[in-house]
C-alpha cells in the first residue's frame, strides 16, 4: 500500500507481504463481544474486561483465555494478505476508473472500503468458528474447529459457514475505509521522510497506521458486536433469529441494553488493534520494500 504513485509489484508480491505482517499481530480473543449487556440465569456476565480475565481464569483455568485461537491464527495470513493485496489493487483499479495517477483523501476511504468488503468472504468462516469455540454456552458443544465445522455443516447445512457475511461485510467496510483512509490523511500531515531514511519512514507508517487502526476501531466496535451475536445463533427452521441482520441489531441492542452495549469490548480491542495496525503498516511496507529491492538486484 502506498499514496504515491510507486510502480506497483505483481499480486502475488502484495499477498506475501500481507500474509507476512498479518502473522506479525498475534490476535486475542474477545471474549466479551458475545456476551450479553444484561445478565441471563445461566450464563457468564462481564463487567469490563479485567473482570472477564479474572472469571474466565477463577472459573475455567488460564489456557480458556485462548480457546479458539487455532482460527483467528490460521486466518491471520490470508486475512491481512487480502487486506492490504486487495486495497492495492482496487486502488490502481479506482485511479486509472477516475482518471487520477495519485491517490486522494475520498478514494482512499473508497479503496480500503472495497478492500474490507473483499476481506469480508475471507474471513466469515475462521469467525464463525472462533465465536462458537470462545462462547461458553455453546463451547461445550465441541471438541475443536474440524468439529465446529463439521457439526454446523450436519445441523445447519454448508451455507451455515457464512453465517453472518452481511454483518461481517459491514465491520470490514467500515474498520478498512478508516483504517486506509486515516492512513493517507496522517501521511499527508507528516514530515516525508528523507530518502532512504528508514527510521522516518518507520516512524510515519507506525503513528499513521495506529491512528488508523484506532479510527476503524471506533467506526466498527458496533458492528463487531452484533457479529458475534448474529454468528453465535444457531439457525432453526422456521424460527426467525433474535439477531439476523446487522442494523437492526444494533437497534435491538441499544433498545434492550443501551447505547453502551455496543461498544462492549471496546477497551481490549483498541489496545490490540491501535498498535497493531500501526504495526501491521510498519512489517507490511517493509516486507514490500524488501520485495522491490530483490527484484531490482536480479
Amino acid at each position: 500500500m502506498s499514496d504515491t504513485p510507486q510502480k506497483p509489484l505483481p499480486f502475488i508480491y502484495q499477498f506475501a507481504a500481507g500474509a507476512v505482517a498479518g502473522v506479525s499481530e498475534v490476535p486475542i480473543g474477545r471474549r466479551q463481544d458475545s456476551s450479553s449487556g444484561t445478565p441471563v440465569p445461566g450464563a457468564e456476565h462481564y463487567n469490563g474486561m479485567f473482570d472477564c480475565f479474572r472469571k474466565i481464569i477463577k472459573q475455567e483455568g488460564f489456557s480458556r483465555l485462548y480457546r479458539g485461537i487455532s482460527a483467528p491464527i490460521l486466518m491471520e495470513a490470508p486475512k491481512r494478505a487480502t487486506k492490504f493485496a486487495a486495497n492495492d489493487s482496487w486502488g490502481t483499479f479506482y485511479r486509472g476508473a477516475f482518471g487520477v495517477t495519485q491517490q486522494t483523501q475520498s478514494l482512499a476511504i473508497l479503496t480500503g472500503a472495497t478492500a474490507g468488503a473483499t476481506e469480508a468472504f475471507v474471513v466469515v468462516p475462521f469467525e464463525l468458528v472462533k465465536i462458537r469455540l470462545q462462547d461458553k454456552a455453546s463451547a461445550g458443544k465441541y471438541n475443536g474447529m474440524l468439529d465446529v465445522v463439521k457439526k454446523i455443516v450436519q445441523t445447519e447445512g454448508p451455507l451455515a459457514m457464512y453465517n453472518g457475511l452481511e454483518s461481517t461485510l459491514w465491520r470490514h467496510i467500515l474498520w478498512n475505509a478508516g483504517y486506509f483512509g486515516c492512513i493517507f490523511q496522517v501521511r499527508e500531515q507528516m514530515p516525508k521522510p528523507e530518502p532512504g531514511n528508514k527510521s522516518q519512514q518507520t516512524r510515519n507508517d507506525l503513528i499513521a497506521g495506529s491512528i488508523g487502526g484506532i479510527a476503524g476501531t471506533i467506526l466498527n466496535t458496533p458492528m463487531d458486536v452484533v457479529k458475534s451475536r448474529i454468528q453465535n445463533t444457531t439457525k432453526v427452521p422456521g424460527q426467525i433469529p433474535k439477531y439476523n441482520w446487522a442494523w437492526p441489531a444494533i437497534g435491538t441492542v441499544m433498545k434492550e441494553e443501551g447505547f453502551g452495549a455496543l461498544y462492549k469490548g471496546f477497551i481490549p480491542k483498541v489496545l490490540r488493534l491501535g498498535p497493531g495496525g500501526g504495526i501491521l503498516l510498519v512489517v507490511f511496507t517493509g516486507v514490500m520494500d524488501f520485495f522491490r529491492k530483490m527484484r531490482e538486484e536480479k
